[in-house]
């Protein structure tokens, strides 16, 4: 077999590779001159580069291929017309990380919960000035695009007995599900903000997607509310979300994800005291790249020996 990756040679997560059997010869390169050549007799492509640009260039000269695999969670950027038409299975990252992104999603509950800002700030003025702060206890926890993050993010909080609602295209495929209170389709959207004190949007970034939280949704949240996004920067209304912002309309955000990256210097949101920005990191944790790897070394190992692939992407939805 032989496999392309799009990577820079020698980065040092790369040696995740070496665990493979000898019968698999591999090509690390970033250069599309020597891609195009050796992908002409690829059986596959791993793709370790944060956009489709070079896969794009390159596709046209895979005839071979029959499987491509990127370290991604999300693959909007991977979906281009040739690759969305051809027989060519595309899988991805999902939920690889979601451990660590339902973590800094409890850390963002409890950061606004306990007003940590205020803390802080405290600490550094020397004051020591006593308030109340709030239990998280029965509060209601809205998850809209509930997959495998989304329920890493439920199984986290129901502990701190947090009601946990979610929303996802399918809702009957979470039927049963352990630590739901309730499901609802996107329909239900309104219905589900409304409910909720935290909204945490962990949806794939589609079409369908784009612009989902909008001016319209924020008005429908709790003034007290607190909106946390770790899927896409794409599904909001950034200007919306601010404007939420700065009036009060919502509490505060939490973000991981923006509609620019990296959020340019100047940008309205380094300004409000309401936020806390990570960039784009909540998932940067120790050997966070090999672990990505290691997921892709284990479904090389299922295509080897025949067996159906993990997180296969359905192309024409988008996830």
């Amino acid at each position: 077999m032989k496999l392309v990756v799009i990577a820079t040679p020698g980065a040092s997560y790369l040696e995740v590779l070496n665990t493979l059997p000898p019968s698999v010869s591999v090509l690390v390169s970033d250069q599309v001159a020597l891609l195009r050549e050796s992908v002409q007799e690829a059986d596959a492509i791993l793709v370790s580069m944060p956009d489709g640009r070079l896969l794009r260039e390159i596709f046209p000269d895979a005839r071979r291929v029959r499987w491509v695999h990127t370290v991604a969670g999300g693959v909007e950027k991977f979906l281009f017309p040739e690759l969305v038409a051809s027989s060519v299975v595309l899988s991805n990252a999902r939920g690889v990380f979601k451990r660590s992104l339902s973590e800094f999603v409890v850390a963002a509950v409890l950061y606004f919960a306990k007003d940590l800002r205020r803390v802080i700030r405290s600490q550094q003025d020397g004051m020591w000035q006593q308030f109340e702060m709030e239990e998280v206890h029965g509060k209601v926890m809205g998850i809209v695009g509930y997959g495998e993050t989304g329920q890493a993010c439920a199984e986290r909080a129901r502990p701190l007995g947090m009601k946990i609602q979610g929303l996802r295209r399918r809702p009957e495929l979470s039927k049963g599900d352990p630590y739901l209170d309730a499901v609802c389709g996107p329909k239900d959207l309104h219905g589900l903000l409304a409910q909720s004190d935290y909204v945490v949007l962990t949806a794939p970034g589609t079409p369908q997607t784009r612009r989902l939280i909008g001016k319209p949704e924020f008005a429908t949240m709790k003034a007290s509310s607190v909106f946390i996004n770790i899927g896409r920067g794409s599904s909001v209304d950034e200007n919306a979300m601010i404007e939420a912002l700065e009036q009060g309309r919502i509490r505060g955000a939490a973000l991981d994800v923006y509609a620019t990256e990296p959020l340019p210097s100047g940008h309205p949101l380094y300004r409000l005291e309401n936020v806390l920005l990570s960039p784009h990191c909540a998932d940067h944790t120790p050997g966070f790249m090999e672990r990505d790897l290691e997921f892709f070394v284990q479904n090389l190992h299922r295509y080897l020996n025949g067996e159906p692939l993990q997180n296969v992407v359905n192309k024409e939805a988008g996830y």
